[in-house]
Protein backbone atom coordinates (compact mmCIF):
# COMPACT_ATOMS: atom_id res chain seq x y z
CA UNK A 1 0.00 0.00 0.00
CA UNK A 2 1.11 3.19 -0.74
CA UNK A 3 0.45 6.70 -0.72
CA UNK A 4 -0.05 8.51 -4.13
CA UNK A 5 2.48 11.68 -4.28
CA UNK A 6 0.36 14.54 -4.69
CA UNK A 7 1.16 18.33 -3.90
CA UNK A 8 -1.24 19.22 -0.54
CA UNK A 9 -4.80 20.49 -1.87
CA UNK A 10 -6.44 23.77 -0.10
CA UNK A 11 -9.27 22.68 2.25
CA UNK A 12 -12.54 23.80 2.29
CA UNK A 13 -14.81 24.60 4.88
CA UNK A 14 -18.28 25.24 3.30
CA UNK A 15 -21.81 26.32 3.96
CA UNK A 16 -24.27 24.39 6.32
CA UNK A 17 -25.03 21.09 5.39
CA UNK A 18 -28.35 20.91 6.77
CA UNK A 19 -29.78 23.65 4.44
CA UNK A 20 -28.45 21.58 1.49
CA UNK A 21 -31.90 20.58 0.19
CA UNK A 22 -34.76 23.42 1.29
CA UNK A 23 -37.55 25.11 -0.20
CA UNK A 24 -35.70 27.42 -2.44
CA UNK A 25 -34.04 26.85 -5.85
CA UNK A 26 -33.85 23.23 -7.76
CA UNK A 27 -36.95 21.14 -6.36
CA UNK A 28 -36.31 17.23 -6.58
CA UNK A 29 -37.98 15.64 -9.01
CA UNK A 30 -40.20 12.44 -8.57
CA UNK A 31 -37.06 10.70 -10.20
CA UNK A 32 -34.43 12.14 -8.40
CA UNK A 33 -36.53 11.98 -4.84
CA UNK A 34 -36.06 7.64 -4.89
CA UNK A 35 -32.39 7.62 -5.98
CA UNK A 36 -32.01 9.32 -2.52
CA UNK A 37 -33.88 7.89 -0.78
CA UNK A 38 -32.82 4.25 -1.87
CA UNK A 39 -28.98 5.62 -0.65
CA UNK A 40 -30.27 6.98 2.54
CA UNK A 41 -32.11 3.94 3.42
CA UNK A 42 -29.52 1.39 2.41
CA UNK A 43 -26.62 3.54 4.37
CA UNK A 44 -29.52 3.06 7.67
CA UNK A 45 -29.40 0.20 7.30
CA UNK A 46 -25.79 -0.97 7.29
CA UNK A 47 -25.38 1.07 10.47
CA UNK A 48 -28.19 -0.84 12.03
CA UNK A 49 -26.08 -3.65 11.28
CA UNK A 50 -23.29 -2.40 12.56
CA UNK A 51 -25.02 -2.05 16.32
CA UNK A 52 -23.84 -5.49 17.92
CA UNK A 53 -26.50 -6.91 20.02
CA UNK A 54 -23.20 -7.97 22.29
CA UNK A 55 -21.90 -4.41 22.78
CA UNK A 56 -18.14 -5.85 23.98
CA UNK A 57 -18.10 -7.05 20.27
CA UNK A 58 -17.02 -3.38 19.53
CA UNK A 59 -13.24 -4.43 20.56
CA UNK A 60 -12.80 -6.90 18.37
CA UNK A 61 -11.26 -7.24 14.65
CA UNK A 62 -14.69 -9.39 13.46
CA UNK A 63 -16.25 -6.21 14.58
CA UNK A 64 -13.64 -3.85 13.15
CA UNK A 65 -13.73 -5.83 9.71
CA UNK A 66 -17.81 -5.36 9.07
CA UNK A 67 -17.40 -1.78 10.14
CA UNK A 68 -14.14 -1.63 7.59
CA UNK A 69 -16.85 -3.41 4.91
CA UNK A 70 -19.63 -1.16 5.90
CA UNK A 71 -18.01 2.17 4.63
CA UNK A 72 -16.46 0.40 1.28
CA UNK A 73 -19.73 -0.45 0.52
CA UNK A 74 -21.03 2.92 0.91
CA UNK A 75 -18.33 4.49 -0.89
CA UNK A 76 -19.39 2.07 -3.71
CA UNK A 77 -23.10 3.38 -3.43
CA UNK A 78 -21.58 7.00 -3.82
CA UNK A 79 -20.36 6.03 -6.95
CA UNK A 80 -23.16 4.10 -8.32
CA UNK A 81 -25.01 7.36 -7.14
CA UNK A 82 -23.23 9.69 -9.28
CA UNK A 83 -24.00 7.28 -12.58
CA UNK A 84 -27.49 6.86 -11.55
CA UNK A 85 -27.71 10.91 -11.70
CA UNK A 86 -25.92 11.52 -15.04
CA UNK A 87 -23.72 13.97 -13.68
CA UNK A 88 -20.98 14.23 -16.10
CA UNK A 89 -17.61 15.50 -14.73
CA UNK A 90 -18.08 18.62 -16.92
CA UNK A 91 -21.08 19.54 -14.83
CA UNK A 92 -19.16 19.30 -11.55
CA UNK A 93 -18.20 22.55 -9.29
CA UNK A 94 -14.85 23.34 -9.15
CA UNK A 95 -15.03 23.28 -5.42
CA UNK A 96 -16.85 19.74 -5.39
CA UNK A 97 -14.00 18.29 -7.15
CA UNK A 98 -11.41 20.11 -4.75
CA UNK A 99 -13.16 19.17 -1.76
CA UNK A 100 -13.12 15.57 -2.98
CA UNK A 101 -9.71 14.84 -3.82
CA UNK A 102 -9.12 16.70 -0.65
CA UNK A 103 -11.10 14.51 1.57
CA UNK A 104 -10.20 11.39 -0.86
CA UNK A 105 -5.89 11.54 0.00
CA UNK A 106 -7.16 12.04 3.60
CA UNK A 107 -8.84 8.88 3.60
CA UNK A 108 -5.87 7.19 1.66
CA UNK A 109 -3.36 8.94 4.61
CA UNK A 110 -5.58 7.11 7.43
CA UNK A 111 -5.51 3.58 5.81
CA UNK A 112 -2.05 3.55 5.38
CA UNK A 113 -1.59 4.44 9.74
CA UNK A 114 -4.21 1.61 10.32
CA UNK A 115 -2.12 -0.75 7.54
CA UNK A 116 0.65 0.16 9.39
CA UNK A 117 -0.54 -1.20 12.77
CA UNK A 118 -2.01 -4.41 11.55
CA UNK A 119 1.12 -5.08 10.06
CA UNK A 120 2.73 -4.02 13.54
CA UNK A 121 0.73 -6.66 15.14
CA UNK A 122 0.98 -9.35 12.74
CA UNK A 123 4.66 -9.05 13.53
CA UNK A 124 4.23 -9.65 17.30
CA UNK A 125 1.70 -13.14 15.99
CA UNK A 126 5.97 -14.40 15.42
CA UNK A 127 6.84 -14.19 18.89
CA UNK A 128 4.18 -16.34 19.66
CA UNK A 129 4.98 -18.51 17.26
CA UNK A 130 8.42 -18.98 18.14
CA UNK A 131 7.14 -19.52 21.89
CA UNK A 132 4.80 -21.94 20.75
CA UNK A 133 7.32 -24.26 18.60
CA UNK A 134 9.74 -24.10 21.71
CA UNK A 135 6.61 -25.19 24.43
CA UNK A 136 6.90 -28.17 22.11
CA UNK A 137 9.68 -29.64 24.19
CA UNK A 138 9.95 -30.72 27.62
CA UNK A 139 13.42 -28.97 28.30
CA UNK A 140 13.97 -26.29 30.18
CA UNK A 141 16.52 -24.81 27.80
CA UNK A 142 13.45 -24.76 25.23
CA UNK A 143 11.48 -23.22 28.11
CA UNK A 144 13.97 -20.08 28.67
CA UNK A 145 13.83 -19.72 25.23
CA UNK A 146 10.02 -19.64 25.17
CA UNK A 147 9.74 -17.26 27.80
CA UNK A 148 12.47 -14.99 25.92
CA UNK A 149 9.54 -14.96 23.07
CA UNK A 150 7.12 -13.94 25.77
CA UNK A 151 9.65 -11.25 27.05
CA UNK A 152 9.70 -10.09 23.21
CA UNK A 153 6.02 -10.46 22.75
CA UNK A 154 5.20 -8.05 25.63
CA UNK A 155 7.87 -5.46 24.61
CA UNK A 156 6.75 -5.43 21.01
CA UNK A 157 2.89 -5.69 21.86
CA UNK A 158 2.95 -2.57 24.20
CA UNK A 159 5.32 0.01 21.59
CA UNK A 160 3.69 2.65 20.29
CA UNK A 161 3.32 3.31 16.73
CA UNK A 162 4.61 6.72 15.70
CA UNK A 163 2.41 6.54 12.47
CA UNK A 164 -0.74 6.83 14.38
CA UNK A 165 -0.02 9.91 15.89
CA UNK A 166 -1.38 12.31 12.67
CA UNK A 167 -4.69 10.20 12.66
CA UNK A 168 -5.89 12.76 15.25
CA UNK A 169 -4.96 15.61 13.32
CA UNK A 170 -6.58 14.14 10.19
CA UNK A 171 -10.02 13.23 11.31
CA UNK A 172 -10.28 16.88 12.72
CA UNK A 173 -9.77 18.17 9.46
CA UNK A 174 -12.43 15.50 7.94
CA UNK A 175 -14.58 16.69 10.59
CA UNK A 176 -14.43 20.22 9.73
CA UNK A 177 -15.32 19.22 6.30
CA UNK A 178 -18.28 17.81 7.07
CA UNK A 179 -19.70 21.17 5.82
CA UNK A 180 -19.94 20.90 2.40
CA UNK A 181 -20.13 23.61 -0.64
CA UNK A 182 -23.94 25.26 -1.07
CA UNK A 183 -25.24 23.98 -4.20
CA UNK A 184 -27.41 26.60 -6.39
CA UNK A 185 -29.79 25.85 -9.08
CA UNK A 186 -28.91 21.94 -9.37
CA UNK A 187 -31.31 19.57 -7.88
CA UNK A 188 -28.50 16.05 -9.16
CA UNK A 189 -25.51 18.71 -7.16
CA UNK A 190 -27.68 19.00 -3.55
CA UNK A 191 -28.19 15.21 -3.72
CA UNK A 192 -25.00 14.41 -4.80
CA UNK A 193 -23.59 16.60 -1.33
CA UNK A 194 -26.56 15.33 0.39
CA UNK A 195 -25.51 11.60 0.13
CA UNK A 196 -21.24 12.58 0.63
CA UNK A 197 -22.07 13.88 3.76
CA UNK A 198 -24.00 10.58 4.76
CA UNK A 199 -20.52 8.76 3.28
CA UNK A 200 -18.49 10.79 5.50
CA UNK A 201 -20.55 10.91 8.71
CA UNK A 202 -19.94 6.93 8.75
CA UNK A 203 -16.59 6.89 7.78
CA UNK A 204 -15.21 10.02 9.99
CA UNK A 205 -16.99 7.77 12.99
CA UNK A 206 -15.14 4.15 12.10
CA UNK A 207 -12.68 5.59 11.43
CA UNK A 208 -12.18 7.15 14.79
CA UNK A 209 -13.71 4.24 16.62
CA UNK A 210 -10.35 2.36 15.04
CA UNK A 211 -7.71 4.93 15.94
CA UNK A 212 -8.93 5.08 19.66
CA UNK A 213 -8.92 1.38 19.43
CA UNK A 214 -5.43 1.10 18.05
CA UNK A 215 -4.01 3.94 20.25
CA UNK A 216 -5.63 2.62 23.08
CA UNK A 217 -7.29 6.02 23.68
CA UNK A 218 -10.58 7.01 24.04
CA UNK A 219 -9.94 10.75 23.46
CA UNK A 220 -9.90 9.59 19.94
CA UNK A 221 -13.40 9.28 19.92
CA UNK A 222 -15.94 11.80 18.19
CA UNK A 223 -18.85 12.66 18.76
CA UNK A 224 -21.17 13.62 15.64
CA UNK A 225 -24.47 15.80 15.35
CA UNK A 226 -26.73 15.12 12.96
CA UNK A 227 -29.80 16.63 11.44
CA UNK A 228 -33.11 14.67 11.99
CA UNK A 229 -33.58 15.21 7.95
CA UNK A 230 -31.83 12.72 6.97
CA UNK A 231 -33.30 9.00 6.86
CA UNK A 232 -29.94 7.49 8.56
CA UNK A 233 -30.27 10.02 11.48
CA UNK A 234 -31.93 7.70 14.11
CA UNK A 235 -29.72 4.44 13.05
CA UNK A 236 -26.48 6.72 13.44
CA UNK A 237 -27.13 8.09 16.85
CA UNK A 238 -27.89 4.69 17.97
CA UNK A 239 -24.75 2.99 16.58
CA UNK A 240 -22.94 6.01 17.87
CA UNK A 241 -23.97 5.96 21.05
CA UNK A 242 -23.35 2.18 21.76
CA UNK A 243 -19.87 2.17 20.25
CA UNK A 244 -18.76 5.25 21.87
CA UNK A 245 -20.45 4.06 25.02
CA UNK A 246 -18.68 0.34 25.09
CA UNK A 247 -15.54 2.09 24.14
CA UNK A 248 -15.67 4.30 27.19
CA UNK A 249 -16.87 1.47 29.77
CA UNK A 250 -14.02 -0.50 28.85
CA UNK A 251 -11.38 2.40 29.34
CA UNK A 252 -12.73 3.26 32.75
CA UNK A 253 -10.80 3.51 35.87
CA UNK A 254 -7.96 4.33 33.31
CA UNK A 255 -7.80 1.41 31.84
CA UNK A 256 -6.46 1.47 28.01
CA UNK A 257 -9.03 0.59 25.14
CA UNK A 258 -7.51 -3.25 24.32
CA UNK A 259 -8.95 -5.63 21.35
CA UNK A 260 -10.79 -8.75 22.79
CA UNK A 261 -8.72 -11.13 20.85
CA UNK A 262 -5.04 -9.32 21.71
CA UNK A 263 -6.22 -9.48 25.34
CA UNK A 264 -7.00 -13.04 25.45
CA UNK A 265 -4.00 -13.85 23.62
CA UNK A 266 -1.85 -11.76 26.34
CA UNK A 267 -4.21 -13.22 29.56
CA UNK A 268 -2.44 -16.42 28.29
CA UNK A 269 0.97 -15.48 27.95
CA UNK A 270 0.51 -13.87 31.42
CA UNK A 271 -0.30 -17.20 33.30
CA UNK A 272 2.35 -19.13 31.03
CA UNK A 273 5.10 -17.03 31.66
CA UNK A 274 6.00 -18.17 35.58
CA UNK A 275 5.95 -21.58 34.32
CA UNK A 276 8.17 -21.36 31.51
CA UNK A 277 11.08 -19.71 33.61
CA UNK A 278 13.98 -21.86 33.34
CA UNK A 279 15.18 -24.02 36.06
CA UNK A 280 11.35 -24.11 37.50
CA UNK A 281 9.83 -27.36 37.40
CA UNK A 282 6.19 -27.22 35.99
CA UNK A 283 3.68 -29.57 35.69
CA UNK A 284 3.79 -30.63 32.31
CA UNK A 285 -0.21 -31.49 31.75
CA UNK A 286 -0.96 -28.02 33.08
CA UNK A 287 1.35 -26.47 30.75
CA UNK A 288 0.21 -28.35 27.61
CA UNK A 289 -3.33 -27.49 28.23
CA UNK A 290 -2.10 -23.63 28.71
CA UNK A 291 -0.38 -24.09 25.25
CA UNK A 292 -3.16 -25.62 23.66
CA UNK A 293 -5.59 -22.89 24.63
CA UNK A 294 -2.29 -20.30 23.89
CA UNK A 295 -1.79 -21.73 19.86
CA UNK A 296 -5.95 -21.29 19.41
CA UNK A 297 -5.98 -17.72 20.79
CA UNK A 298 -2.66 -16.79 18.58
CA UNK A 299 -4.71 -18.68 15.46
CA UNK A 300 -7.67 -16.66 16.24
CA UNK A 301 -5.82 -13.17 16.62
CA UNK A 302 -3.73 -13.69 13.71
CA UNK A 303 -6.65 -14.66 11.61
CA UNK A 304 -8.62 -11.85 12.39
CA UNK A 305 -5.55 -9.54 11.74
CA UNK A 306 -5.03 -11.44 8.25
CA UNK A 307 -9.15 -10.46 7.23
CA UNK A 308 -9.09 -6.65 8.62
CA UNK A 309 -5.63 -5.90 6.78
CA UNK A 310 -7.80 -7.36 3.56
CA UNK A 311 -10.57 -4.71 4.20
CA UNK A 312 -8.35 -1.94 4.73
CA UNK A 313 -6.29 -2.71 1.86
CA UNK A 314 -9.97 -2.91 -0.29
CA UNK A 315 -11.31 0.22 0.92
CA UNK A 316 -7.95 2.07 -0.26
CA UNK A 317 -8.30 0.25 -3.32
CA UNK A 318 -11.78 1.27 -3.75
CA UNK A 319 -10.81 5.25 -2.87
CA UNK A 320 -8.26 5.08 -4.77
CA UNK A 321 -9.61 3.29 -8.15
CA UNK A 322 -12.08 6.43 -7.27
CA UNK A 323 -9.59 9.48 -7.60
CA UNK A 324 -8.14 7.68 -10.50
CA UNK A 325 -11.51 7.59 -12.42
CA UNK A 326 -11.91 11.15 -11.91
CA UNK A 327 -8.67 12.32 -12.97
CA UNK A 328 -9.12 10.24 -16.23
CA UNK A 329 -12.53 11.92 -17.02
CA UNK A 330 -11.11 15.21 -16.36
CA UNK A 331 -8.52 14.62 -18.45
CA UNK A 332 -10.47 13.50 -21.29
CA UNK A 333 -12.65 16.10 -21.11
CA UNK A 334 -10.00 18.49 -21.16
CA UNK A 335 -10.41 22.33 -20.02
CA UNK A 336 -9.64 24.67 -17.31
CA UNK A 337 -9.83 21.80 -14.51
CA UNK A 338 -7.58 19.68 -16.20
CA UNK A 339 -5.20 22.33 -16.80
CA UNK A 340 -4.64 22.70 -13.10
CA UNK A 341 -4.65 19.44 -12.17
CA UNK A 342 -2.19 18.01 -15.36
CA UNK A 343 0.76 18.52 -13.25
CA UNK A 344 -0.15 15.95 -10.68
CA UNK A 345 -2.06 13.34 -13.14
CA UNK A 346 0.43 11.16 -13.65
CA UNK A 347 1.98 10.87 -10.45
CA UNK A 348 -1.25 10.42 -8.72
CA UNK A 349 -2.63 7.71 -11.35
CA UNK A 350 1.39 5.81 -12.05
Amino acid sequence: MSRPQEPPRPFFSFGNPFKMISSKGSQLSPKLLPLLNAFEETLAERMRKLNPVNKADVLSLSWMKLAMDSISETYIDIKTLITKLELPVCDWDDKWIDVYFDISMKLLDICIAFNSELSRLNQGHLYLKCALHNLESTSLQQFAKARSSFDGWGKHINTKNPKLNNCRTILDSLVESLDLPKVKNSAKGKILMRAMYGVKVEIVFVYSVFAAIFSGAVERLFHLNVAETYLWAQAFKDLQTSVNGEIRNASSGGRPVVLKELEAVDAVVKRLYPEVQEGVASDHTVIQSSVTELRMAAEKFSTGLDLLTKEVDGFFEIVLSGRDALLSNLRAEGGKVELKLAGNVRQTVW
